[in-house]
């Protein structure tokens, strides 16, 4: 027996699945009518859409940072576009599986994707697909890291325009102090705290070229030595968050604000939405000739 399609059996599958009213339409009347079998076709072709779009560069998004007690977390979500990264969807599904990851101290993308959210017993995954399917686009979650709260520890955070995300975690200090370091730290992008943190082989590797280079000028090899350790100097200046000019009064250095504040950086953790994936070049130009021949 088909069931009648009735614009409160359209609505309820919407609310199951979340796709659009013409979407649900169809689904119904392929299924006859039968609700539970066009939620299962739906989410069927979530999975297809989200395996089809999982090779397509997901370059944009949002990081969130959330906190308790215990500990705080910062999770990257990436798509396509920056108009799906704005769309309320989307950052619904950011807020939720970062909130899940915290209250479950679940520490990994993989262990994320196959918890349940409560409440609805639906798994990250099947969620994220279903996103996909709604949204058009490859959406991915990338990345977390958890920074535990210690005893007589101060954690800070800042998010800027949900894009740039840091934790830092001072011993000493307080909280002022902390958020102050994490906005000079979404603004500096220091590599790490101290100049003991920078391999020897990066260092070495700086050195090979500043040699290069000062060779190249036909100076003493006194002045020459002299010339590579000011750069070497410089160079771990400015990739360590000690060595760089605080950004409130850049008449003291991170390391001078911290004795005087009697406080230490245990560490810290910066996320830049995308960084790190290359984006590819299109030219639009081209794209458009491509069109006109193809028409």
């Amino acid at each position: 027996m088909v069931t009648p399609i009735t614009a409160a059996l359209v609505q309820e599958l919407r609310a199951r699945t979340g796709a659009g009213m013409m979407d649900c339409k169809k689904a119904l009347t392929a299924a006859e009518g039968n609700l539970d079998a066009a939620a299962d076709a739906m989410r069927k072709s979530g999975q297809i859409q989200a395996e089809k779009k999982s090779g397509r560069i997901a370059a944009e998004g949002l990081i969130v940072i959330k906190s308790n007690a215990e500990r705080s977390i910062i999770l990257e979500v990436n798509c396509e576009t920056d108009f799906v990264a704005r769309d309320e969807n989307f950052k619904q599904f950011v807020d939720a599986v970062t909130q899940l990851a915290l209250d479950k101290h679940i520490d990994s993308v993989e262990t994320l994707l196959a918890a349940s959210f409560p409440g609805t017993g639906e798994s990250v995954e099947t969620t994220r697909q279903n996103l996909i399917a709604k949204l058009g686009e490859n959406i991915q979650i990338r990345r977390l890291a958890f920074v535990d709260a210690k005893a007589g520890g101060v954690i800070g955070s800042y998010v800027h325009t949900g894009r740039l995300g840091t934790i830092v975690q001072l011993q000493g200090g307080d909280e002022q102090l902390a958020k102050d370091l994490a906005l000079h730290i979404i603004a500096n992008n220091p590599l790490v705290v101290s100049a003991d943190d920078v391999s020897n082989d990066v260092i070495a590797k700086e050195r090979e070229i500043f040699t290069a280079q000062a060779q190249a000028s036909g100076k003493p090899q006194a002045v020459i030595d002299k010339m590579i350790a000011g750069r070497i100097t410089k160079f771990l200046n400015e990739v360590t968050l000690l060595g760089q000019p605080f950004i409130k009064d850049e008449t003291m250095n991170v390391e001078k604000l911290l004795r005087e504040s009697q406080a230490k950086v245990v560490g810290f953790v910066r996320f830049a939405v995308g960084e790190g994936i290359e984006k590819p070049k299109e030219d639009f130009a081209e794209a458009v000739m491509a069109q006109v021949k193809a028409s």
